[in-house]
């Protein structure tokens, strides 16, 4: 339909061929965008969700803190529990009889306190408060002002929940099945591991030893200075680390494993390492390679030198978060981190590249300077997700990747913000336990969005030079976000922590509303703000406003900001001189403010011409549709308005804008699959990417880059799965010779052809696509053919699915990932996958713990709930659950 309509180029054409079709597809959908909106407001209300009240909570005491931390760590790798001795350097600064830690699923057997110089008080009494995952040691006598040191002896559990000090399980290249034991501390689970002060504003260095099997590899943050036999058994070794800089608990770090490993040096003289299972140490190299590029990187963009003498990353079997920035070992999921050169996608690569710019800013911003207390976790998540971009920007310019980020986090973060049930990016954290609900897109991805929009109204050199100021005032110590505003305000002159504040203390974004008029040579703007909401209008009494920065471009040069404005007030009038009647104005060129623009329907039309010639830059013309959508949704425009933008992308060569629209049609697509235009959709669909799919082909061709391989795995896919009958049927014989092994797939074909052949598919390619995950020797394999399994169809195999997903094929964390898929694919997955969540509630819920996984798998059963209620709405919750950004 879109192809042959496009050549007429003209909307009173569109009316003519398709009158009936078209307007009945568009009443329909406008219709279920209403009850879109009807339930968005009644399923934010009070009425149907309850937040808990708030645990009460008292951070720990200070009149004890530690200065220096001993431990000494002994774990059986066979019976899955550990020893531990910590000999503590602590500083009294009241008299007190009680020392208050924090320690959880820790067993205390001994605890004593020497005064300098005095002797020994052996504690008479361990009081534990499991609640709090607090213990109080008594003594008989109170411990006078001044330094001591804290002994204590104490026992613990090698768990398998992904938290604390945890066992990992791994095949040997023979295929035997051993463990390691890892760490994962981030948010609070320091206290699994060794009684502590685990809070982030009461650092101290650390003395870590490990007594580990003679064959193992232990590592660190710190770089081994002694490796001795141990003398109560000859079995094992005793490693000593060097002592770390002055860190927080939730950064301390150690792995006892089997590992290979490559090495490189930074330009500055850093000793890298990437460790990985053992024979797949060339799977390490790209990372490697990111790695010894990135140190110099952020070195010279912060003027502030990496503090510590290496740095190792490390690829953990199984592990909850994408990865964790643990000072001078990064932990990460396999995924994150291993890159085959011959099996691995292009998606995957720049993965690897984000996550390591990602973990390797955190040294700096987060390790070195660190949040006072966990209300400030936006501003270390927000700055990572977002200078992780320029980092990659900087060693892959072929990546395109801040257009990639306005389509991956800045949209993302719009849509989720939108929402009556969304937070403020900075939340008042209480008790501990709340931690684990702000690690959402809130906090990596608007977070990322408003500091890219400060660094875009400030300019770099005043954001370095501020940048530069914050770490070196607040090195070794702990700093707030008002912290962070200061020294920003001090370098550019500008009212920093005024406009910031109305970014990050209230929830949401306004709508910019735009109109013009031509004054005679000059073009006269009204420009006003109001709160977006994906329900509809704002209707409360109190509209908040935002001191919104305004950059004005004109098609004289689209590239270039001819104008900007601190928007202060709910209105303002521009006046754009010397500008003709036949040019167009756009606001927010580079898609940097985080806003939604809604133009008057004369200015919007003026955009057309320069989307279909591409005059305008890729990330504007991705702004201007993505709005578009978002408006229709939410019932402010007609949908006409956006199908007739999606008409002039008909040229359109960029991945990054084929890949939202792609996105968007989605989310049209599962609206429509309750209705009886769901077939119309998928001819819609068929019809707007058959021709980039004929210009692209099946093969790479010579001179085609990262980008052209992304977008033809994207088109492929999307004209799979709606059923292009030529897609399919070659998506088959290929497949077919892939499992014969007559012609292996490239690695970026794997996912669309395995989702084209499952979608269309029946229980022989389920049981061959499921042999294939378990003959794969890649953890990024077995991942890519677990989130495309949901796409069966048959309601049969679509339980053998979820059944799959419990199974000891599936490693713990990537469970939520299958179910996940099943519940995004269809009308049947959605209702299958929430009666299995009810099911196997307990035995998830044990599996997981509390942790954010299981928050992900919450966002999951929700989208089945509302499903449940019969709504067609809410499908993106899905998406944003499995994103993999999620707490790295």
């Amino acid at each position: 339909m879109l192809r042959f309509l496009s050549r007429q180029g003209s909307l009173s054409v569109v009316r003519q061929v398709i009158p009936r079709k078209t307007i009945s597809l568009h009443l329909r959908v406008n219709t279920l965008i209403i009850r879109y909106r009807t339930f968005s407001a009644t399923a934010n209300s009070p009425h149907l969700v309850t937040m808990p009240e708030r645990r009460p909570f008292v951070r720990l005491p200070t009149d004890v803190y530690p200065v220096n931390y001993g431990l000494c760590l002994k774990p059986d790798l066979i019976d899955f529990t550990f020893e531990g001795k910590l000999e503590a350097a602590v500083e009294v600064t009241q008299g007190t009889n009680q020392i208050v830690m924090n320690c959880a699923d820790i067993d205390i057997i001994t605890a004593s306190f020497a005064p300098d110089g005095g002797e020994e008080i052996n504690a008479t009494g361990f009081n534990y408060q499991n609640e709090d995952e607090k213990v109080t040691l008594s003594f008989p006598s109170a411990l006078q002002k001044g330094s001591g040191t804290l002994k204590i002896d104490f026992v613990g559990e090698l768990n398998d929940k992904m938290k604390g000090f945890y066992r990992s399980k791994y095949a040997t290249p023979s295929g035997e099945i051993r463990h390691a034991a890892v760490t994962q501390f981030e948010a609070t689970d320091a206290r699994r591991a060794f009684p502590c002060w685990d809070e982030p504003a009461i650092k101290a260095t650390f003395d870590i030893t490990l007594i580990i099997p003679k064959d193992r590899v232990a590592l660190s943050n710190m770089n081994v200075i002694d490796r001795k036999p141990y003398p109560e058994d000859d079995s094992l070794v005793e490693v000593k680390f060097a002592t770390t800089p002055i860190m927080s608990t939730y950064l301390v770090a150690f792995v006892i494993g089997e590992y290979d490993f490559v090495e490189s040096q930074s330009s500055d003289g850093v000793t890298v390492r990437v460790y990985t299972p053992l024979g797949k140490a060339e799977q390490g190299k790209f990372a490697l390679e990111v790695a010894t590029k990135t140190l110099p990187f952020y070195k010279d963009y912060f003027n502030v030198p990496y503090p510590l003498p290496k740095i190792d990353l490390i690829a953990i079997a199984d592990f909850a978060a994408g990865a964790m920035e643990n000072w001078g070992l990064v932990t990460y999921r396999e995924t994150a981190l291993l890159i085959d050169p011959r099996n691995s996608c292009a998606s995957s690569r720049q993965w690897v590249a984000l996550v390591v710019g990602h973990e390797l800013a955190h040294q700096w911003f987060g390790n070195l300077v660190t949040m006072e207390w966990w209300t400030h976790l936006w501003l270390n998540e927000g700055f990572a997700s977002w200078i992780e971009y320029l980092c990659v920007d900087h060693c892959f310019p072929e990546y395109d990747i801040w257009t990639q980020f306005v389509s991956a986090d800045y949209t993302r973060a719009l849509d989720l913000d939108a929402l009556d049930n969304s937070h403020p990016i900075e939340v008042n954290v209480g008790h501990p336990s709340e931690v684990d609900e702000i690690f959402d897109a809130i906090s990596y991805s608007k977070g990322a969005s408003v500091i890219r929009m400060l660094h875009n109204y400030i300019g770099d050199e005043d954001f370095r030079k501020g940048m530069n100021t914050y770490l070196l005032k607040f090195q070794h110590k702990n700093a707030s976000t008002e912290d962070l505003w200061d020294c920003l305000e001090q370098a550019s002159g500008k009212p920093i922590a005024a406009v910031m504040s109305s970014w990050t203390k209230q929830m949401g974004f306004p709508i910019i509303v735009v109109d013009q008029e031509q004054q005679g040579d000059d073009r006269a703007l009204k420009i006003s703000q109001k709160k977006f909401c994906a329900s509809g209008p704002h209707s409360g009494e109190e509209c908040p406003t935002w001191m919104v920065p305004i950059s004005i471009c004109t098609s004289e040069d689209p590239s270039c900001s001819k104008m900007n404005v601190l928007m202060e007030h709910p209105e303002i009038n521009i006046t754009i001189p010397s500008l003709s009647p036949n040019k167009w104005v756009k606001l927010n060129p580079g898609t940097v403010g985080f806003y939604r623009i809604q133009y008057s329907s004369a200015m919007l039309d003026s955009f057309l011409p320069g989307i279909r010639d591409l005059t305008l830059l890729p990330v504007d013309r991705l702004g201007l549709q993505n709005d578009l959508f978002s408006l229709s949704r939410a019932g402010m425009i007609s949908t006409i308005e956006v199908l007739k933008v999606m008409e002039a992308f008909v040229n359109e060569p960029n991945y990054t804008v084929w890949s939202d629209l792609s996105c968007n049609l989605g989310v049209l697509s599962s609206l429509l699959s309750h209705t009886d235009f769901h077939d119309d959709i998928q001819e819609f669909i068929i019809d707007l990417f058959t021709p980039i799919g004929l210009k692209l082909g099946w093969d790479s061709k010579p001179g085609e880059g990262h980008l052209d391989a992304l977008l033809r795995g994207l088109v492929l896919g999307k004209l799979g799965k709606a059923g292009h009958k030529a897609t399919l049927e070659e998506a088959r014989r290929r497949f077919k010779e892939h499992v014969e092994g007559k012609q292996i797939l490239s690695a970026d074909l794997r996912s669309p052809v395995y989702l084209t052949v499952l979608k269309h598919g029946d229980s022989s390619v389920l049981d061959t696509m499921l042999k294939l995950h378990k003959q794969a020797d890649m953890q990024e394999e077995k991942n890519r053919i677990e989130r495309v399994l949901g796409a069966i169809s048959a309601p049969e195999l679509i339980q053998r699915v979820l059944n799959f997903a419990l199974s000891d094929e599936v490693r713990p964390q990537d469970t939520v990932s299958v179910i996940g898929g099943v519940a995004g694919s269809s009308k049947q997955g959605r209702k299958a996958a929430w009666k299995f969540v009810k099911d196997n509630w307990e035995e998830l819920h044990n599996r997981y713990q509390g942790g954010f996984l299981i928050s992900r798998l919450i966002k999951v059963r929700l989208t089945c709930h509302v499903k449940c209620l019969n709504e067609p709405v809410l499908l993106l919750s899905v998406e944003f659950s499995l994103s993999p950004r999620t707490q790295i």
